[in-house]
């Protein structure tokens, strides 16, 4: 069984951001922090709001979002996780909290956990699972014609995370990048990993600041990333 510091190092080095090797103590001490957080879950926790949310519009050809439009029901969560149950709850529960306190921590605009799961047309999608911001798209086609316009899926599909520090300039350059809020200006993407490297989901944290995405900040996200996969809802067999 790896240890925590052999973990980190191997996810750092999967994942592509080998860069933060010196981090690792940081990162460890990070990990600790989120399961300290999440330890006591909430008793006043309303289960329509846990299992829907808010989503806009998508365009004709579904490939972006009208973000000022918002679709007339919310997205609801529990068909493609297989239903309401107390397990599915509670990691819903614990997610929101991770993301609640990646937040505060971070100080991004905009965070969210996407789990890689089949809908119901059995085709893969990143599905969000819980989120802090503006309303956004609920799932992201996981291929990779889809991939050439949007970071997440294109994280969820190589495993390697991306740290964007001027979206005009990535974009402008050919980038992908999935527009749901034109002030975003920083974005920072990076996957979950099973322990043999597998994306099991991705992280997605989003700031209207240029190069908002230091060490720091990052550090925060790749602990949180070695926390999710023991939270994320079972996949049916």
């Amino acid at each position: 069984m790896q240890t925590t510091s052999q973990r980190i190092q191997r996810y750092l080095f999967t994942s592509n951001l080998d860069h933060l090797f010196s981090e690792a103590a940081s990162i460890e001490a990070a990990i600790h922090a989120f399961v300290a957080a999440v330890g006591n879950l909430p008793t006043d926790f309303n289960l329509d709001t846990l299992y829907a949310y808010p989503v806009p519009m998508l365009s004709e050809n579904g490939t972006c979002s009208l973000i000022e439009a918002l679709a007339p029901e919310p997205y609801d969560i529990a068909p493609i996780l297989g239903g309401r149950s107390d397990a599915n709850t509670r990691k819903l529960l614990l997610l929101n909290q991770l993301v609640e306190h990646a937040t505060q921590l971070t100080g991004a605009d905009w965070l969210g956990i996407y789990q890689s799961r089949p809908n119901k047309l059995t085709d893969a999608v990143l599905v969000k699972l819980a989120y802090r911001g503006r309303p956004s798209r609920a799932e992201f086609p996981l291929n990779a014609t889809f991939a050439t316009g949007s970071t997440n899926a294109s994280v969820g599909l190589s495993g390697y995370a991306k740290v964007i520090d001027d979206v005009a300039a990535h974009t402008a350059a050919g980038g992908a990048f999935y527009v749901c809020d034109e002030e975003v200006q920083s974005e920072v993407c990076v996957p979950v990993l099973d322990e043999d490297g597998k994306v099991l989901g991705i992280i997605d944290a989003e700031a209207a600041p240029k190069a908002f995405f230091n060490s720091s900040r990052l550090v925060t996200l790749v602990a949180m990333a070695l926390v999710i996969p023991a939270l994320l809802p079972a996949l049916s067999s």
